[in-house]
């Protein structure tokens, strides 16, 4: 056991911490190159709620890509649009709805054709006439 303590970087886990630092750097580099272009083609205002950014408040500001690939990032800048952090997650909450509970055509459900009210005007022109010949 007193090995274990010494060698946090051996065994298991320092192939998965790796591959964690790997992936995060990762991250980091495409988010880096991506985040600094969109930030330099648009102003700095969020897409959905319009709030203005500056250099003090510019981490809340986010990077979103339109079509949900973050892998595609053409250097026009057509895939991105900049929303404050509390839009984009509105965004990403209304994806996952659209994934989870479909939007397309093929889930559509017919509207109901009951009108549980049809002979209602009739019922009531009936009583009301009824009514106003004992009045008489």
């Amino acid at each position: 056991m007193a090995g274990n303590g010494s060698g946090s970087n051996s065994g298991k886990g320092t192939a998965a911490d790796k591959a964690l630092d790997a992936q995060r750097r990762y991250i980091a580099e495409r988010e880096r190159g991506y985040r600094e272009q969109a930030l330099k083609l648009y102003p700095w205002i969020c897409g959905r709620c319009a709030r203005e950014f500056t250099r003090v408040n510019l981490r809340e500001l986010t990077v979103h890509h339109v079509n949900h690939d973050h892998d595609s990032n053409p250097v026009d800048g057509s895939n991105w649009e900049l929303l404050c952090l509390y839009c984009h997650d509105e965004e990403h909450s209304k994806f996952a709805n659209f994934i989870r509970y479909g939007g397309s055509s093929e889930n559509k459900k017919q509207a109901a054709t009951h009108n549980p009210f049809a002979g209602l005007r009739d019922a009531l022109k009936g009583s009301q006439g009824g009514g106003s010949n004992d009045q008489t």
